[in-house]
């Protein structure tokens, strides 16, 4: 999901305006929510610097063409570009360290590594984004405190990496029998103390220069 705001886009007139490709996506969101626009972040159907800012949450590796897609952010947002990613030099996540190493070996494949993010936006910002323990969005890091979640199918489903590995069912019986038993707790029961933790998220910020053209 890309989202631009404060801009002055018509029809809508409205702060922000959200971009989604998928017409099932679209049909999901809640009644009251921003006006969405079904693109692709290759194309924008918006005109140059038509928004304040423009933001990218956790999206930005699924894109088959990511330069492009960084570039049409800049091209549309005169202030600056925000982009939520995760960096893939991090490590240290008990989940996929310990129980699914398939998942941090998919995500560091496809997730831009931060100097990416420099050659297409030039000089970036970037700062570690900390998951509350209680953090309500479902993505693979959200329940790093409420282990027993990732047991939940549901939550599972939620997360697409975890639609991208093969065997799921070893990984989820060693969980299940560490929580049980307590190894769990006894390895990672000082996260149980944390209210927020660093699991390698980023947020990536590049500020527009007058005139400054990309590709």
């Amino acid at each position: 999901m890309v989202n631009v705001g404060a801009g002055s886009y018509e029809p809508t007139d409205r702060p922000v305006v959200a971009v989604e490709p998928a017409l099932s996506m679209i049909r999901q969101r809640r009644a009251g929510s921003a006006p969405v626009v079904q693109a692709l972040s290759t194309h924008l159907p918006f005109p140059d610097a038509a928004f304040s800012a423009a933001l990218a949450v956790l999206t930005v590796h699924h894109w088959s063409e990511r330069t492009q897609g960084l570039a049409e952010l800049a091209r549309v947002a005169r202030r600056r570009v925000v982009v939520v990613t995760w960096d893939p030099a991090t490590s240290g996540f008990w989940l996929v360290e310990d129980y699914f190493p398939a998942i941090v070996a998919i995500d560091r494949r496809i997730f831009p590594s931060i100097e990416e993010f420099r050659c297409v936006l030039g000089e970036v910002e970037v700062r570690p984004l900390l998951v509350p323990h209680d953090c309500a969005d479902g993505f693979l890091g959200a329940y790093w405190r409420r282990p027993y979640a990732y047991l939940d199918p549901g939550v599972r489903s939620a997360i697409s990496t975890f639609s991208k590995i093969d065997e799921v069912d070893p990984g989820l019986a060693r969980l299940r029998r560490d929580l049980e038993d307590g190894t769990w707790t006894r390895r990672y029961g000082h996260l149980l103390s944390q209210s927020e933790l660093d699991l390698g998220y980023r947020l990536v910020t590049a500020r527009m220069a007058s005139g400054a053209t990309f590709l």
